[in-house]
């Protein structure tokens, strides 16, 4: 695919990036895609390029969304930090103490900080979903309440997929004192606020065009047994019993298809806030970066920005994660940098990959906030070659460009 398939702009000494995202139409078999990128309070990125979908080849747009699956689960942890900076709840908060309900079956002690780093028990619902259940997130809801936990909370972690959107969400319609849902909430705290009312959604609405949208190329299950050196062998393996936890949780619902199963209209709109997001690039971008640089805007409390930075606590019996079968790092609902997944200048970063490819963070050491999304989905847990070829690039220019701010101006001769 020619260079010329990708627009947008970037920076002076930030055009090896560019580069690096042309080579992944030229080389690395990408069909659609967006990367933007925030460092030092200004827009250093902002690239898109390839098709839509495959047919008819539309091209990508500089507004074009894509569903970002748990990409959107960045966005929902941010809701979080937002709510308890306005005071509704607090990390260390009891859940139960929010929603009395969810103290059954030994959860009564689960603080919300546990809940949101994914320590609680609760990665897979114990019930068969379809995607019309997902329209009901109070049903969810009350399902993950009265269920037993997989494991003691606090001893492991596990990737909550889809549950944690229904868990914060349930923390919200709570707590705020106008009983918004999650998608509102994060359309009314966090998009309008800067700008993106109509660049990120967590419930697409009716009157967004499908002809606007970028579409998945995705792939079927199966197909991913065919990765085992690329993808966590040991979450390939769970995969192949129905009755394990990695399988009650990534194949619930069951997506006979793949994970583009979930891209269409009638999941676009549920309020999904573990897989349903559908945005730009730049709209993650911004986000990140806004609440890395502490945006006025968002009227973010300091100790909120200082726990989403701080190193996590983990669960007691280490950080192999119960569901993915590898180690994960996890914080207030967001990945924090630990051995096998490094991003950002420090350990102060946070951010979320995606399955598929897609990968975004912010990092406050260095006043960065990045974003690249794709429709073709790949084989890759994380740092999919396409996207990490641009994190690598950038991650150097950056150091560039910061060694450049800091050299003291050449004394001149009069």
């Amino acid at each position: 695919m020619p260079a010329s398939v990708v627009a947008g702009e970037v920076a002076p000494g930030y055009e090896p990036v560019r580069k690096a995202f042309e080579h992944n139409f030229a080389a690395r078999g990408e069909l659609g895609a967006a990367c933007a990128i925030f460092a030092g309070g200004r827009k250093v990125v902002d690239l898109w390029g390839g098709f839509r979908e495959t047919v008819p080849q539309r091209r990508w747009e500089h507004d074009t969304p894509v569903l970002v699956y748990s990409l959107t689960k960045g966005m929902t942890a941010l809701v979080a930090a937002t709510a308890v900076s306005r005071g509704l709840f607090a990390y260390e908060m009891r859940v139960a103490d929010i929603w009395p309900e969810f103290a059954a079956q030994g959860k009564q002690a689960v603080t919300v900080r546990q809940l949101l780093s994914e320590q609680a028990g609760l990665a897979a619902v114990d019930v068969d979903l379809t995607l019309e259940d997902l329209a009901d997130p109070l049903k969810i809801a009350r399902q993950l309440a009265a269920q037993t936990p997989d494991w003691t909370p606090g001893d492991r972690s596990g990737n909550h997929a889809y549950s944690l959107g229904w868990l914060v969400g349930e923390l919200i319609r709570r707590t705020d004192p106008r009983g918004r849902t999650l998608g509102s909430f994060f359309h009314e705290e966090i998009a309008k606020p800067l700008g993106l009312a109509d660049q990120f959604y967590i419930g697409l609405p009716a009157t967004v065009p499908e002809s606007r949208l970028a579409r998945i190329d995705g792939f079927k299950p199966y197909q991913m047994l065919l990765h085992p050196v690329t993808l966590p062998p040991g979450m390939l393996l769970a995969l192949l019993c129905p009755w394990s936890l990695t399988s009650r949780t990534l194949n619930n619902p069951k997506l006979s298809q793949g994970p583009a199963e979930l891209d269409q209209r009638k999941h676009w709109s549920v309020e999904d806030g573990g897989a349903g997001g559908i945005g730009t690039a730049r709209a993650l971008a911004t986000i990140y970066h806004a609440f890395v640089t502490d945006s006025p805007v968002l009227r973010l409390r300091r100790e909120v920005l200082q726990a989403l930075a701080e190193q996590p606590v983990d669960p007691r019996l280490g950080i192999r994660d119960a569901v993915l079968k590898t180690n994960v790092r996890y914080s207030l609902g967001l990945e924090k940098p630990c051995a096998g997944l490094e991003f950002g200048t420090s350990h102060a970063s946070f951010g979320t990959f995606a399955v598929g490819g897609s990968f975004a963070y912010g990092d406050p050491a260095a006043g960065v906030g990045y974003a690249y999304v794709t429709n073709r989905l790949g084989f890759y847990k994380w740092s999919d070659p396409r996207e990490w070829a641009v994190r690598k690039v950038f991650s150097a220019c950056l150091e560039a460009d910061r060694g450049n701010a800091a050299r003291p101006p050449e004394a001149h001769a009069d």
